[in-house]
């Protein structure tokens, strides 16, 4: 199936409006302006559509049924189709791969992927050969997600709730919100009389007695999809506090950036998170600030369960 389009000078834009959807459908280009699809169920309309958008903006298209009588057989055209499809699976291959070497890869991002994925080969119409290499390339962003050298660990030992009373809390230098949270969970909940230590990451040996949160190779840290905040609730058996899970929808989706829980209070919870780190470079101060915004979130919650 052919579409020949005949182009006005103006609107400039449409020239650009045209090629792009052309490439989106996976038109095949041949010569003269004249692109082809295969004749298949779904790509008329295709054509139709796009046809109808080129007379709105002032031009003409012609849509033909055709076949090749001479200068190009049906192999050389698929092989047209297919060396497009794989460039476009090279493409994404390479994005995922420079993906999986991130520091840390979020969940968003393989549904990203996938996505785009998916959208290649909708108009993969002969089943180019570089989809299986694409297809590995995300799996190994897949292997990533939740992985982070600066928070990833074996997880907490056996500790009972008394064992985590009155102690050194150690974790990384310039707290954000999985940290800040679980500073205030920590003392509101778990140690009243717990003290904080802000200390680099990478390298850190702890002195005896200290329990590390959210830093590589910590006693609580991020473990699979879930960030330090929700490790931190469901390894002491908070999680059955409806509020305390609210919270933890929240800082997973800020911290992890993958949109899983999706509250409506995110967004806030974002913008004063930001607002007070920005106002302070003090990790102890910083602390102090959420917990006060944080006290008053949790008696949001606890009052009004999640419809």
């Amino acid at each position: 199936m052919l579409l020949i389009p005949q182009l006005p000078a103006k609107p400039a834009n449409l020239r650009v409006r045209v090629w792009r959807r052309l490439q989106a459908i996976g038109a095949a280009p041949l010569k003269n302006a004249v692109h082809a699809l295969p004749a298949r169920d779904g790509t008329r309309t295709l054509f139709e559509d796009l046809r109808a958008e080129i007379i709105v903006g002032g031009g003409e298209a012609l849509i033909l049924q055709a076949r090749f009588v001479q200068g190009m057989t049906d192999a050389e055209l698929r092989a047209v189709f297919d060396a497009a499809r794989d460039a476009d699976y090279e493409e994404l291959a390479r994005e995922a791969l420079t993906v999986a070497e991130a520091e840390y890869v979020a969940a968003v991002e393989v549904r990203r992927l996938r996505k785009r994925l998916d959208d290649i080969s909708s108009i993969d119409f002969f089943g180019a050969h570089g989809r299986q290499a694409t297809d590995s390339a995300i799996a190994r962003v897949e292997g990533r997600v939740g992985q982070h050298p600066d928070v990833t660990g074996p997880g907490a030992p056996a500790l009972t709730f008394t064992d985590l009373k009155s102690r050194i809390w150690t974790t990384r230098r310039h707290v954000h919100v999985d940290r800040i949270a679980s500073a205030w969970l920590i003392r509101r909940f778990i140690d009243p009389d717990a003290t904080f230590k802000f200390v680099d990451g990478k390298g850190y040996v702890p002195d005896p007695g200290e329990l590390r949160f959210d830093m590589a190779d910590a006693e609580f840290t991020h473990e699979g999809e879930r960030c330090t905040f929700e490790t931190l609730v469901y390894r002491t058996g908070l999680d059955g506090d409806h509020a305390l899970i609210a919270l933890a929808e929240i800082v997973h989706d800020l911290d992890i950036a993958d949109d899983k829980f999706g509250r409506a209070e995110t967004a806030g919870i974002a913008a004063l998170i930001n607002g007070l780190c920005a106002g302070t470079d003090d990790d102890g101060e910083r602390i102090a600030q959420g917990s006060g915004a944080l006290d008053g979130f949790y008696a949001h919650f606890t009052k009004r369960r999640r419809i």
